[in-house]
């Protein structure tokens, strides 16, 4: 039995036209003998009929009621597509995340998902059935249903796959794919055939946003490969795998930014006194992650330590470090604004040395300035004033020939 499962983007579900069209999508590969299992994300449908009651929700939310009002648009959502499905004369049904048999648990504040009873699912597939998985929700220890918080919907969608031994997972969004730079900075950006895991994950965290580094790791985990597809094209798109064919034996393989980035820099007396595990363990505690970090340590001159954060967590990070001054001992903290980071991805770094020198030697000739670098085995960061964002993305493209096209 060759199932799939399918992950719909919000943007389909929003009209019935658009949603009689995403049940067509679906139904074909019913009609090539597949059988898909379909995620469907929140959609906003309800919020309006919440306004009369703002004396009840302008107060603090229980945290388990607030986890049932964020899945009742999801509800809606599976039921809404069900509906259109089976007046086009297939069988479909609605499925919550209890009834889809998906077991999550808590853990530092996230939701997890623990386990998934593949055993419901596959009993509705053999049944003729379409399922319809409300995205982004399962049942706790306790019966009670839980979110997932970002990235949620095309985390169960690979779950689901890993679970019910699907051929592959197919995400569909606004774009047909993955490209080698966002298209809205870099006019001459091309889509890219594969990417590898390890190349998405990559740039996910350094602020691509075709999908949430959480499902790119869990695929990664049980080897699930995944189809970024265009919602609204049925065109080919690009397949996330865990190794690929190095078109044109490329080394770079995508650019990627990040914009309003803040630099922090702290001081000490000091080496002595200077510790940067309390620094980090600090700010972790207080969930403030941090990017890129730089200590200075040179004779006769105070000990620093730079390190990079978003810009929402800039005024809880400044509060906990002046809070936490005597305990940290450090002498003064001073910050940068105006910052962006812009990056290059491709796993054909690890055998080719020298990428960050040419790399770096493009800005110095195009006078931009690197302020910070971070380097990983298939990735090089630097970040430069906000102002350069644009044009360091699109000379890394030109530099490193990405402008020819990928896709056959």
């Amino acid at each position: 039995m060759e199932t799939i499962v399918v992950k719909v983007d919000s943007s389909s579900l929003t009209t019935p036209e658009r949603i009689d069209k995403i049940a067509d999508r679906i139904l074909e590969h019913k009609h090539k003998g597949k059988h898909p299992v379909v995620v469907v994300p929140s959609i906003e449908l309800l919020e309006g009929n919440f306004l009369p009651y703002p004396s009840i929700f302008n107060e603090k939310i229980a945290n388990r009621e607030s986890h049932v009002l964020k899945a009742i648009n999801t509800h809606v959502a599976s039921s809404l597509l069900a509906i259109v499905i089976e007046r086009k004369g297939h069988k479909a049904i609605s499925l919550s995340g209890w009834q889809a048999g998906i077991e999550v648990s808590k853990s530092n504040g996230n939701v997890l998902i623990e386990l998934i009873h593949h055993d419901l699912i596959l009993e509705r597939i053999q049944n003729g059935d379409i399922a319809i998985v409300a995205g982004s929700q399962g049942y706790d220890e306790n019966k009670d249903l839980l979110t997932l918080g970002e990235g949620g919907p095309e985390t169960t969608a690979v779950a689901i796959g890993a679970a019910i031994g699907a051929e592959y997972i197919e995400i569909l969004t606004e774009q047909d794919g993955i490209y080698t730079a966002d298209c809205s900075i870099v006019n001459e950006a091309r889509k890219l055939k594969e990417v590898t895991y390890d190349e998405m994950l990559e740039l996910a965290h350094l602020g691509s946003t075709y999908l949430h580094p959480r499902a790119v790791e869990l695929a990664k985990i049980y080897e699930m490969r995944i189809a970024v597809r265009s919602s609204t094209n049925n065109v080919e798109g690009t397949w996330i795998k865990g190794e690929v064919e190095m078109e044109k034996n490329r080394v770079v393989r995508g650019v990627a930014y990040e914009a309003d980035i803040i630099r922090l820099t702290v001081a000490f007396e000091s080496y002595e006194n200077s510790s940067l595990a309390n620094i980090f363990m600090t700010l972790a505690k207080h969930h403030i992650d941090v990017d890129i970090i730089v200590q200075a340590v040179i004779d006769g001159v105070k000990p620093t330590v730079s390190f990079s954060i978003a810009k929402e967590d800039f005024a809880e990070a400044i509060k906990v470090l002046e809070k936490s001054k005597a305990q940290l001992g450090f002498s003064f903290a001073d910050f940068e604004v105006g910052l962006a980071k812009v990056s290059i991805v491709g796993s054909g770094m690890v055998s080719n040395p020298g990428v960050a020198a040419q790399m770096f030697d493009r800005l110095r000739k195009e006078n931009i300035l690197v302020k910070m670098v971070s380097t990983s085995e298939i990735k090089v960061s630097v970040v430069v004033p906000q102002d350069e964002m644009v044009r360091a993305a699109n000379v890394l493209h030109d530099e490193f020939q990405l402008v020819e096209e990928y896709v056959n």
